[in-house]
């Protein structure tokens, strides 16, 4: 086995590694792009300039260094890939996109279909059958929005789909989508008999043609001599269908098996809990896994490394500045509470207009208590979040870290404030390395246990039993905040919407 190729197109930038047949990696490569806010609680893509764009500047640079190493006979053999998701991208007949891309749960538009297709099939019977219930995060509710509110859109638009569909179809010309992410096209979806539920499909958005589905391994065809020709990939390489990157990176760390779980640290906090069977909870996704047979609960909390990056930005400072100063603050940040719902909340709380705060300020506090405090927030949302999972059923046995905020003090804070050890592997690459793995999967060279070989556990962050007593009175208090400034954030929310 040559190379494999795996890119992943994620919410401010995109990746890409090339990786040999037993894990090495080759190369690696980052492009950074925009994510478009044209208003309040909308958050998009371009797919042109954006998913397509970054796809085909990765994939040239990566490929002139598969050219390097070729002198030891090694080629691109097969391609994975993965992005944001579950989105929605309309296209015409043509397959052009007609607006730009409508992201996962941080696009909290479809407010009202939301409602209304909860009132219609029922929040229950939904649960039950789909996994999840109807929240920001669904498709289902996006593409009900679109016909409602773009029908000169809606008119034109033949085939919709995520990043890594349109990906896999401009490479292949493939029209389809992996089982993963069609579970989190609520209400579309039959988790448990894993299939488009038909009626509901053609109520919601009618005359659309809908993806074959598949799993995020399966081969779905070759790279065409037109994709070759744009991206520099040789023609006739395989291509894997891929999945959103949560699962992609949750496959890259090898949190695969039943009781494992992978909490990514990114731009999003992202948990991943692999499960024997369908469990569902009013709190959480019910999903299915990266491979056949294999079911997920899933939280993802809307901001984590977002509010770190707008307290680099507030301050003129740098990350290694504001961790040194953070790290010099003690737990609890002097007294310093923070809800970091700074652009809603996803799970557990399923609120668009949640928002964030910071408690207990004093005249002596400083920015290193502040972004410490910041820390503490996104740890206090994952302890809310592995409660969820252990009250629906799904208690998780062994965290695995990933992402580019899985180091150091971030990593300990977490695992203070939950009490819970997380293995840190030896890459941190995230999504594109297992989207790498996949592509590998699906050539027929490893198979799903090989990624524990391919990147092996290198540590484990154990927790501070010094801290414990502080953040859990810290995180008490973190539980009551919400709903004593609820009415107040609702209300603060509805007047941005009236501003907007």
């Amino acid at each position: 086995m040559g190379l494999l190729l795996g890119i992943d197109i994620g919410t401010s930038s995109s990746k890409g590694v090339l990786v040999r047949g037993d894990g090495t990696l080759v190369a690696q490569a980052v492009r950074e792009h925009a994510t478009a806010t044209p208003r309040p609680g909308w958050v998009e893509h371009d797919a042109e300039e954006v998913w397509w764009a970054d796809f085909t500047a990765l994939a040239a640079e990566l490929t002139a260094a598969a050219g390097q190493a070729a002198a030891a006979g090694e080629g691109i053999d097969a391609v994975g890939v993965s992005g944001i998701g579950p989105c929605l991208l309309p296209v015409d007949a043509a397959g052009t996109p007609l607006r730009p891309a409508i992201l996962y749960g941080v696009d909290t538009r479809a407010g009202a279909e939301i409602e209304a297709q909860t009132a219609r099939y029922g929040a229950e019977a939904v649960i039950a059958q789909c996994g999840s219930p109807l929240t920001s995060q669904a498709v289902g509710p996006k593409l009900e929005w679109l016909r409602r509110h773009e029908p000169e859109v809606y008119a034109r638009t033949r085939r919709w789909y995520m990043a890594s569909s349109l990906l896999a179809h401009r490479l292949t010309g493939a029209y389809v989508l992996d089982h993963h992410s069609a579970s989190q096209c609520t209400p579309l979806y039959d988790l448990r008999e894993r299939r488009w539920i038909a009626e509901r499909c053609e109520e919601i958005a009618p005359g659309l043609e809908w993806p074959e589905l598949v799993w995020p391994a399966d081969v779905v065809g070759e790279v065409t001599p037109a994709a070759a020709a744009a991206t520099g990939l040789p023609a006739g390489i395989p291509v894997v269908a891929g999945t959103v990157d949560a699962w992609a990176e949750a496959t890259a760390v090898g949190a695969t098996g039943a009781g494992d779980l992978m909490l990514m640290y990114g731009t999003t906090m992202f948990l991943v809990n692999v499960v024997e069977q369908p469990v569902s909870s009013p709190k959480l996704w019910g999903t299915a896994g990266a491979f056949a047979g294999t079911y997920c609960l899933a939280a993802g909390m809307a901001t984590s490394g977002a509010v770190t990056g707008w307290l680099r930005d507030l301050t003129g400072s740098d990350y290694a500045t504001l961790v040194a100063e953070a790290a010099a603050v003690p737990p609890g940040a002097e007294g310093l509470l923070m809800l970091p719902y700074f652009a809603g909340e996803r799970t557990p709380l399923f609120d668009p207009d949640a928002r964030g705060l910071v408690h207990g300020l004093t005249l002596r506090h400083t920015r290193g208590h502040l972004y410490r405090a910041a820390l503490e927030a996104t740890a206090y949302g994952v302890r809310h979040n592995l409660a969820a999972m252990t009250e629906a059923g799904g208690a998780p046995a062994r965290l695995v870290a990933v992402g580019g905020g899985a180091r150091e003090l971030w990593t300990q804070i977490v695992s203070d404030v939950t009490g819970k050890e997380q293995q840190i592997p030896r890459h941190l690459i995230g999504a594109a390395y297992g989207d790498a793995f996949l592509a590998a999967v699906g050539a027929g060279t490893a198979a799903p246990q090989d990624i524990a070989a391919w990147n092996p556990v290198e540590s484990t962050v154990t927790p501070h039993t010094a801290a414990g007593g502080v953040y859990e009175d810290l995180y008490a208090h973190y539980l009551d905040l919400y709903p004593a400034t609820k009415d107040v954030a609702h209300a603060l929310a509805a007047r941005q919407h009236a501003d907007a």
